[in-house]
């Protein structure tokens, strides 16, 4: 049984997934299993993998699922204590595996943990804004406004990952952020700062360049308040967050048009400010 699963969801990127398999076949590392899920791809993923045929299990999906339902497949057929997620569009430095099972085992009350990331974009290296830097700890508070949390830094106890539930599927994008953020109101995550992911953006594909996101981090606000021992502080702050997107994404439906959309937004804002208790969403997802 391997001691670490790693997971690359993928979906018609034929021309990445390979490279971050092979990044993975570079660890220094050699306890791991690596699951590649091919959720649905029709630009021949199957015939690129090929070349790595007994070195990965590869899983695959006859429709796209997404890619909260494909990371949970992988972990679904893990058999590791620890899972390790990669983006099929990132890469591992050879030592990342390696040193965060080091920092793990000296901070055995840990559950989870992360790396430091190298940023890259359109090819050229990149520094990540100073709102992106990450902590390590309690970081419930400052994860609410944006997700500090990336999945291809992260290792995590199955079952710890289990016992939250996994990604939640109904979210197409931003679920990274909600799961993050149910974590991380109960658990600290440890931080291990070396940068061993290289993070790579600007292509076409990439769901963070969509406009709308807010609308799934404010369904991941909603299913917060839905939690009976959130702390009090916590609630509050959530709630401030959430009137605050949903000022910001009622604003952004109005430029475009939507206008019921953006009225029904607004009013959610005003409710969230009041302390109010919006727990539904209904509606919303055009």
């Amino acid at each position: 049984m391997a001691w670490v699963s790693v997971i690359i969801p993928t979906y018609n990127r034929a021309g990445w997934v390979t490279e971050a398999v092979a990044s993975v076949l570079a660890q220094t590392c050699r306890d791991f299993e690596l699951l590649v899920v091919d959720d649905g791809s029709t630009d021949g993923t199957m015939e690129a993998l090929a070349p790595f045929r007994g070195k990965l299990c590869y899983l695959r999906t006859w429709r796209n699922r997404g890619v909260a339902a494909a990371r949970n497949l992988g972990a679904a057929a893990a058999r590791g204590r620890w899972l390790a997620f990669l983006d099929s569009d990132d890469l591992w430095r050879p030592e990342k595996l390696a040193r965060q099972l080091a920092y793990l085992d000296a901070h055995p009350d840990l559950e989870i943990c992360q790396t430091g990331e190298i940023w890259v974009r359109r090819g050229v290296r990149v520094n990540p804004p100073s709102s992106h830097r990450k902590v390590g700890g309690r970081i419930f508070l400052p994860s609410l406004a944006r997700c500090l949390v990336s999945p291809s830094a992260v290792m995590i106890s199955r079952r710890l990952f289990w016992q939250a539930g996994g990604f939640d599927e109904s979210l197409p994008a931003c679920e990274d952020y909600d799961l993050w953020l149910r974590l991380a109101w109960r658990h600290d995550i440890g931080l291990v700062p070396e940068p061993l992911v290289v993070k790579r953006g600007g292509h076409p594909d990439q769901l963070s360049r969509a406009w709308g996101l807010d609308r799934f981090r404010i369904r991941a606000l909603l299913k917060l308040l839905k939690e009976p021992e959130l702390p009090a502080p916590y609630r509050e702050a959530v709630r401030r967050t959430l009137a605050e997107k949903c000022r910001i994404y009622a604003q952004g439906c109005a430029k475009r048009g939507r206008l019921a959309e953006a009225a029904h937004y607004q009013a959610l804002a005003g409710e969230a400010g009041e302390g109010g208790a919006p727990l539904s969403l209904t509606g919303t997802e055009g």
